[in-house]
């Protein structure tokens, strides 16, 4: 083994040192020259950085002091790695792990539950929900349900039981009521185009959807022509139905309104331009657009008519429905012997298509 003296190590010790130091200073000086580059994009904004952001630079920041920072040209200013390090360290000894003073907070399923109860029943008290919390086992007391209540911004009983909802409106009179509405289709003829008006009727339990008539004129007494049919014993789909909603459109005139009122249909208004809320009527308008009206060029109204017509059958035995469960309005009875082969029933040249398994 060869023998080296001692100012040679130390020499070799120094230089590998300084290359060190030269490494390390280029680096900085590229990372900060990529700092003002990102200054520079940024333009005076301001970054905002999550807490495990901040929990890691100040936790690096720690070891270099104030001065050293402001040489290195942070995107975050030393005041405030500092800040964020003293936070650090003051929640370090809160000791809030070792506190068991004050009553807990109540779990999060028991408090949507408070709020559900309370949202579905208007008229509940403290007391009322308190007692249906009890039936299900769950110990909460009337205070808490009166601060959760509160912190949701729910009103007590007696002012929560004034206004109905309108969807529990509708629940509660989902059989007895229908929505009216009318669409627009532009239909050539030898005069040129000529808008047509359609007014259908739906069904808001079952959704299904009656025309009620199609004109290029739709006057008073064209209306009160189909509030007759409408209303009639066998087809009419506002037969033993109670409320009928409506937009403010004109043409649902004062006598139609009067006519339909006098036959034991009450006409609800809704307030202007709130197609939210006759939205039932509103996505069957965008269903027959989208899926029939729109790919077609009618000529002549016999023609819209027959489309309609077809569209109609279509909608109402083979087109599914996401409102009614993914399920067919009118369901064929389920045959008991079927074959492997799937059959094809196309309507209007095959712009609407029905699957099904062929019978033996």
């Amino acid at each position: 083994m060869s023998w080296k003296p001692p100012h040679l190590l130390a020499l070799l010790v120094a230089s590998m040192a300084s290359w060190l130091e030269r490494r390390a200073a280029a680096q900085i000086d590229y990372l900060k020259a990529e700092n003002r580059a990102l200054r520079s994009r940024l333009g005076g904004r301001r970054i905002l950085f999550t807490d495990a952001e901040r929990r890691t630079l100040a936790g690096l920041a720690k070891d270099i002091d104030s001065k050293a920072l402001r040489e290195l040209d942070p995107i975050v200013t030393p005041a405030t790695l500092l800040r964020w390090h003293r936070e650090l360290v003051a929640k370090k000894w809160t000791f809030l792990e070792r506190r068991g003073l004050g009553r807990p907070r109540t779990k999060l399923d028991i408090e949507q539950l408070v709020v559900r109860i309370a949202n579905e029943n208007p008229s509940w008290g403290y007391t009322r929900i308190y007692g249906a919390l009890r039936n299900l086992d769950i110990k909460v007391g009337r205070g808490t349900i009166r601060r959760i209540l509160k912190d949701h911004l729910i009103e007590p009983a007696p002012a929560r039981g004034r206004h109905i909802p309108w969807s529990t409106f509708l629940k509660a009179h989902w059989k007895e009521m229908a929505a009216s509405d009318f669409f627009t289709v532009e239909v050539w003829t030898w005069h040129g185009l000529i808008t047509h008006y359609v007014l259908f009727v739906i069904e808001l339990a079952t959704r299904r959807v009656a025309i009620c008539g199609i004109t290029t004129n739709p006057d008073e007494a064209w209306m009160l022509q189909v509030a007759r049919g409408a209303l009639d014993g066998e087809s009419g789909l506002l037969h033993s139905k109670e409320y009928l909603i409506v937009d403010r459109d004109t043409k649902y005139t004062a006598a139609f309104r009067t006519f339909l009122a006098r036959e034991g249909v009450e006409v609800i208004r809704l307030p202007p331009r709130s197609p939210n809320l006759n939205a039932y009527a509103e996505r069957f308008i965008r269903s027959v657009k989208s899926e029939c009206l729109s790919k077609l060029i009618p000529m002549g109204a016999p023609m819209l008519r027959r489309a309609l017509r077809e569209y109609m059958e279509h909608y109402h035995l083979e087109r599914n429905h996401q409102g009614l469960d993914n399920k067919l309005i009118a369901s064929t009875p389920v045959q008991c012997s079927k074959t492997e082969r799937i059959d094809c029933r196309s309507r209007l040249g095959g712009i609407l298509r029905f699957y099904e398994r062929a019978a033996a």
